[in-house]
């Protein structure tokens, strides 16, 4: 469903704004300060066979671009997102998850990214307990005073997040490089912010939006960018939202 009014999403009672465009040009329309967590995948310039992107840009091209959409941040975590695990206990391997097997006498297969946390400071408060795990040894809620006897611990910089199975990727997973929704969640539930405004510069086939969806408790709204129409198709159509081009100024 494609809406060519720029305020239609805006007067409707819908939290969800999909933008049909660049997000360069989309962002710089948003008010300073206006934007409380992105969760994002942008392109990985390692010739992805996106629709709409060429990605296949020199370094210095691809780093200048980096720089238009996320200047003035710093590293403040470093997560590793585990998609595939073996584990040997009691003589047995047991493997779990999903991975793309690489081919090669010289490679190990991949079977984790990096999902990189940046702020303004590099000194945000997070909620680390909103994503927290049971303690395996329930003797520390009363051993160590800092759990306030609440059975629950920071999960720490490795989560364990495989993707689902499916049976015919054109019509599940029409995209090359998704994420499960499950890991937008954890990131927007870590910050911890009550009514926030999360954006997505490069919202794909939507899976920032839908952990958007699941975290309602705290989300009020939420903006997603893409260049590629079908894409925005796909991600319009489970939401039950339409979607609207990038407003583009004219001199």
């Amino acid at each position: 469903m494609y809406v060519d009014t720029w305020d239609y999403l805006s007067r409707v009672k819908d939290k969800f704004l999909l933008k049909l465009g660049d997000c360069v040009d989309g962002m710089r329309q948003l008010d300073a300060q206006s934007v409380d967590v992105v969760v994002t995948s942008p392109p990985y310039n390692l010739g992805i066979d996106y629709s709409s992107y060429n990605d296949d840009k020199s370094h210095l091209e691809y780093l200048e671009w980096c720089a238009e959409w996320a200047a003035g941040i710093e590293l403040q975590n470093t997560i590793h997102w585990i998609k595939s695990i073996s584990i040997e206990k009691d003589a047995e391997t047991k493997s779990y998850g999903h991975f793309k097997p690489i081919n090669s006498n010289r490679f190990l297969n991949d079977c984790h990214e990096y999902v990189f946390h940046f702020t303004q400071s590099g000194s945000t408060k997070l909620d680390r307990l909103a994503i927290g795990v049971p303690y395996a040894d329930k003797s520390n809620i009363d051993r160590w005073s800092h759990t306030n006897g609440k059975d629950k611990r920071c999960r720490g910089n490795t989560w364990f997040i495989p993707y689902k199975t499916i049976h015919q990727r054109a019509k599940q997973r029409p995209h090359p490089a998704t994420f499960p929704t499950e890991l937008a969640v954890k990131c927007i539930r870590l910050h911890g912010r009550k009514n926030s405004v999360v954006v997505d510069p490069f919202l794909g086939i939507g899976h920032s939006a839908f952990a958007a969806k699941e975290c309602a408790d705290m989300v009020s709204r939420f903006t997603g960018f893409d260049i590629d129409e079908e894409y925005l198709k796909v991600a319009s159509d489970i939401l039950g939202c339409g979607y609207s081009k990038v407003y583009q100024k004219t001199t």
